[in-house]
């Protein structure tokens, strides 16, 4: 577990990563971490991310009041404290306004995840929440509807929120989010982006459940709804070499899977081709010939 200080380092240089971005103007954004149960660590109101100290951040609790010292937490730090809420696995957070991701996000639509690598990163999609005015119980409540199942949300006319279980793997997802809107922005005037084969998306969500991502990655639904698990594989027999010497070493190209490739030539257990037969042929011919020759 990192400490206080680490934290406070990570959230200035995460602040000043949005931005350099251009992911936040103004006194935009917020950015946060759980320090422990109740207590998290959280940009000040009224600051710009550029000015962002280690020593100016709020130290708040759950009813989003500060416990510690004289800085304040925004008041969209509601919204925080929504996702951190569902979600014990969450570790930070991060709210910003990148312009093409905020872009699609104000039109009231989502983005359909079109690029196979984001899918395991976040998913199938990133819906957009409904509206609300993005501070209180109300402002929270439309991320909380959906954070348990998502680790990126667009918040509808306002900006993007992203979780993680550290600050980096929040930025990470902020930083694809905005990567794929622009994306589906300048694919517009060619057709738009295409969607994922459901062939291709299905082994991929369920590489992303498997992947020890956290809960929204554990809850993400396959399409088509769930499939049966395939049987398991009967286990296989240790081969049994009879040519004279021992068996060959693994074969490194396999990863130590498969036997060498010297099991092919020698008709090695469980190794079948049919060229093992036409060499067996070719070789007995050969012998009977040779054989027909001495005794003529």
């Amino acid at each position: 577990m990192p400490s206080r200080a680490e934290l406070a380092t990570d959230i200035v240089r995460v602040s000043h990563a949005l931005h350099r971005n251009g992911w936040v103007a103004n006194h935009d954004g917020n950015v946060s971490v759980r320090l422990a149960p109740g207590r998290y660590l959280v940009t000040p109101t009224a600051t710009s991310k550029l000015d962002i100290t280690e020593g100016g951040l709020a130290v708040v609790g759950d009813d989003g009041k500060p416990v510690e010292g004289e800085a304040r937490p925004p008041s969209e730090f509601a919204l925080h404290l929504g996702a951190f809420a569902e979600r014990p696995d969450i570790g930070a957070v991060i709210h910003a306004h990148p312009p093409y991701a905020t872009a699609i996000a104000c039109t009231g639509k989502g983005i359909t995840t079109f690029l196979a690598e984001a899918v395991v990163s976040i998913g199938p999609e990133v819906p957009v929440t409904t509206f609300a005015l993005p501070f209180g119980a109300a402002g929270a409540a439309p991320i909380r509807a959906l954070i348990d199942r998502y680790d990126a949300l667009l918040l509808c006319r306002h900006g993007v929120i992203t979780v993680g279980k550290d600050l980096e793997t929040a930025l990470l997802r902020m930083e694809l989010v905005e990567h794929m809107a622009k994306i589906a922005t300048l694919a517009l005037p060619h057709g738009g982006v295409q969607p994922l084969p459901e062939d291709v998306l299905r082994p991929l969500i369920q590489k992303r459940r498997g992947a020890k991502l956290g809960l929204a990655a554990e809850r993400t639904a396959l399409p088509g709804g769930e499939a049966e698990p395939a049987p398991a594989a009967a286990p296989t027999a240790a081969s049994s070499w009879t040519p004279a010497g021992p068996p060959p070493a693994p074969d490194a190209w396999s990863g130590g899977k498969t036997e060498g490739a010297c099991g092919v030539v020698y008709g090695a257990p469980g190794v079948e081709t049919p060229r093992n037969e036409e060499l067996a042929s070719a070789v007995k011919t050969a012998i009977d010939r040779h054989l027909a020759g001495k005794n003529s």
